[in-house]
């Protein structure tokens, strides 16, 4: 893909990078009817005219009409879509979008539990940055009413976790967003003013146009509620001037109108491969046969724990009988009774005592043979949960439902104390395991793998120019600052256009940041912090040794 490749999008020729769309974070807003969604659409269409593949988190149902042109996997709730789905289909969402470069429509709208949707974007989401890790894939997520899932107020659940991360870090790995909600004022303002890409419809409510004068000043804020419809201020980094844009109209059909007097007619929409669907299908009744195999050990534990009671009485009752035959026999022995009738009553106790016995030890032999049954069913049910725990896209649910069961299997015998003690221990074991894990390792720099990244990393300093370098050096000591005085510390001139392409350089090497707006940060140790979250674990004074490490080339240079 070529660096300097563009998609046009305004009526006049306006043009946007490629590669900062696909992997960086946008952000558009526009009260309804302003054309924010037809922004959205517009960005789509020419990403997919150009082949390229995205996914986009539909939370009204509003994109379907994208298949009216191009062949998008349309997954959610509703029966219109190509296959219903849920989280244990978000690994191979993930797949189908970034290793076979299938466009997905994430319809959310039919849920009708909100967590039920919110589970499935978390999840895609987390598959998307962990597959791009290792892909670093130029890849687009474009999430309508981001607002709910990155709320200004109140704390952020995991999908908003996740989602912020994204948007952090998911450049480093090719993965961008595109955030999209008609309430600005309602959007956590880390995530705007961390956006590389800005377009601002028509607003008019004034929490709003705060947030507009916050990030483009007064002067624009004044004119953003006389915007046209599907007009808007476009600001960017790669851009010195906010641009007054007026925006294509999307080409595909518009679900997401306003429904008027006329006939509707739903388009006729392309189709994907039947292979695909019948993929997720497999997943899905794969986890249906899974639902039925914990229904069936459900019922049948509920009859062990029957029969096995009903036994246990009956042994209770035999026992009793022994007793009261013995005693009755002591009785008669102690008042003296005659020899005749004494030996009568022993030999009758004596019978009783034989068949009981008997009957004990079937009892306790049928006892035996439902609790050998019970222990098989446990080992059952703990495969099963491990398989199930072991397997991201499984519906925890089903996890929930297993350790149920579990619980209430002999509660109350030893043999359930034993289990209880055996997974006490294995808690025990994985805080330790977790535990050294995290320990520092005195031996970190001299793991083949860290070393090999060291003198990666050191090569990418060694590759600096001078005012790259000074630059750096700049931000570590300073910043965060802007590109104007780190350029200006290092020699150059603050109006020389060069400031720039250095600023991109040092961006491209992971080893400066933006914070927000013109101002960034030296961001080395982040880089180092990001290496290891795809390897091994490892502590903070760990990094701080790597970092010094590489630093030393510069040191070096300086002497």
């Amino acid at each position: 893909m070529n660096s300097t490749e563009t998609i046009t999008v305004g009526e006049d020729g306006f043009t946007l990078p490629v590669v900062d769309v696909l992997t960086g974070r946008g952000f558009i807003t526009g009260k309804s009817g302003s054309g924010k969604s037809n922004s959205a659409s517009v960005v789509a269409e020419q990403l997919l005219d150009d082949g390229y593949p995205l996914l986009v988190v539909d939370t009204d149902g509003e994109y379907y009409g994208l298949k009216e042109e191009y062949e998008m996997l349309h997954v959610g709730a509703d029966e219109e879509c190509d296959l219903q789905v849920g989280p244990e289909h978000a690994e191979k969402l993930a797949s189908l979008a970034l290793e076979e470069n299938v466009p997905i429509i994430l319809d959310v709208s039919g849920y009708l539990n909100e967590s039920d949707a919110s589970d499935l974007i978390r999840d895609t989401a987390h598959q998307l940055f962990a597959k791009e890790k290792k892909l670093k894939k130029p890849f687009l997520m474009l999430v309508e009413e981001v607002h709910e899932y990155i709320p200004q107020s109140g704390g952020l659940d995991e999908t908003g976790q996740m989602l912020v991360k994204i948007g952090k870090r998911g450049r480093k790995h090719g993965l961008g967003m595109v955030g999209i909600s008609q309430r600005p004022a309602d959007v956590k303002k880390d995530f705007i003013t961390q956006a590389d890409w800005l377009v601002w419809h028509r607003l008019t409510w004034e929490n709003d146009l705060k947030t507009v004068r916050r990030v483009l000043g007064n002067d624009i804020a004044d004119d953003v509620p006389d915007l046209a419809d599907g007009e808007a201020f476009v600001m960017a980094d790669w851009e010195t001037d906010i641009e007054r844009v007026q925006w294509q109209r999307k080409q595909t059909f518009d679900a997401g109108a306003t429904p008027g007097l006329d006939d509707f007619e739903r388009p006729e929409l392309k189709s994907v491969s039947g292979d695909l669907v019948d993929e997720l299908e497999e997943i899905s009744q794969r986890e249906d046969r899974r639902q039925d195999r914990i229904s069936q050990l459900e019922d049948r534990v509920d009859e062990l724990q029957a029969e096995k009671a009903e036994l246990e009485e009956e042994l209770d009752q035999a026992r009793d009988m022994q007793q009261m035959a013995e005693q009755f026999t002591e009785a008669m022995t102690s008042t003296g009774g005659s020899s005749e009738s004494t030996e009568t009553i022993q030999a009758e106790v004596a019978e009783i005592k034989q068949e009981k016995n008997e009957r004990i030890r079937e009892l306790e032999s049928e006892l035996e043979d439902v609790r050998d049954e019970n222990e098989e069913y446990r080992e059952q049910v703990e495969a099963l949960r491990d398989e199930l725990e072991s397997r991201p896209e499984i519906s925890e649910r089903a996890v929930e439902a297993v350790d149920v069961l579990a619980d209430e299997f002999g509660v109350g015998t030893s043999d359930n104390d034993a289990l209880k003690r055996k997974l006490e221990t294995a808690r025990e074991r994985i805080e330790e395991l977790e535990s050294e894990q995290s320990a520092p390792d005195p031996d970190v720099l001299e793991h083949p793998s860290v070393d090999r990244y060291i003198s990666r990393m050191q090569n990418e300093l060694a590759d600096l120019d001078e005012y790259e370098a000074d630059m750096l050096q700049w931000f570590k000591y300073n910043g965060p600052g802007s590109v104007e005085d780190a350029y200006w510390a290092a020699g150059g001139s603050r109006k020389s256009s060069q400031k720039r392409k250095k600023m991109k350089t040092l961006q491209q090497k992971d080893l400066v940041e933006q914070v927000q707006r013109g101002e960034y940060r030296y961001a080395l140790p982040e880089a180092v912090r990001d290496w290891f979250d795809g390897n091994d674990a490892v502590a903070e004074d760990d990094v701080e040794a790597i970092v010094l490490e590489i630093e030393s080339v510069l040191e070096g240079a300086d002497a």
